[in-house]
């Protein structure tokens, strides 16, 4: 018996892996984040049981995997996007290694892929930016220290921030000094899903737009040069002349 930690992606149910669907379908349980991952994702399942994790705690959760495993079956376990990002697992995986049940993670595609693709944009460009950070905005939970907004802002870098479009005001202040006024920004709501929308502005007039939508929750925030960037360097991978081990 394997309790599977199943990222089921960000909404789209074709969006799941190959993998992922093929375990939802065959497991005899399957325990779902409710709130955020789409019954379409779970059509064509045959199991005997099917529980929303939403309206649970976690000794409850846990307790559902104990009996599961008593009972030889293995549980699907769903979560949004890839479980490893946010996505809560780490503390029912020790639970589970304290119980000695087995578990695996298959992971899934992310929000912030999922917005890229929306937004028809490469996260990644020569002379723009080479690296992606992807934080959350300090709430209910602090971060550790090194890792608030305004210390990650200041590598520039292309910016993917969960958890924050309440606080849009504040995360805006906090990027304004290092990114600068004009530094393209996007608001993406429910990636993916049937009723997705978003607003791309730049951080002086960001606030606005997105307070016109009524965006407030459910949103991921996209910042950075790469945004809506045409002038950047070519890679070296296709550029002609240079050479590499499958192109002498």
């Amino acid at each position: 018996m394997t309790v599977y930690f199943i990222g089921a992606g960000p909404g789209d149910p074709e969006l799941i892996t190959v993998k992922g669907q093929r375990l939802v379908r065959s497991c005899a349980v399957i325990i779902y984040a409710g709130s955020l991952v789409p019954a379409a994702v779970l059509e064509g399942h045959c199991a005997e049981q099917v529980i929303n994790s939403a309206e649970l705690h976690l000794e409850q959760i846990i307790a559902l995997m104990e009996t599961a495993h008593r009972n030889g079956q293995d549980v699907a376990r769903v979560h949004s996007g890839d479980p490893s990002l946010y996505g809560a697992i780490g503390e029912q995986i020790r639970c589970l290694r304290e119980l000695d049940i087995p578990f695996e993670i298959i992971p899934g595609v992310t929000a912030t892929s999922a917005c890229a693709a929306l937004l028809g944009t490469e996260l990644t460009l020569p002379d723009i930016s080479q690296s992606v950070i992807l934080t959350r905005y300090a709430d209910k939970t602090a971060m550790p220290a090194g890792e608030e907004l305004a210390s990650l802002a200041q590598h520039g870098t292309t910016m993917a921030i969960h958890l924050g479009v309440n606080h849009l005001e504040r995360i805006v202040e906090e990027l304004w000094p290092h990114y600068g006024a004009d530094c393209p920004i996007a608001v993406i709501h429910r990636a993916t899903w049937p009723d997705q929308d978003w607003v791309v502005g730049t951080l002086a007039d960001i606030a606005v737009k997105v307070h016109a939508k009524g965006f407030r929750r459910t949103a991921l925030i996209l910042v950075g040069r790469v945004l809506g960037n045409d002038v950047f360097s070519e890679s070296s991978l296709y550029r002609a002349g240079h050479a590499h081990l499958y192109r002498p």
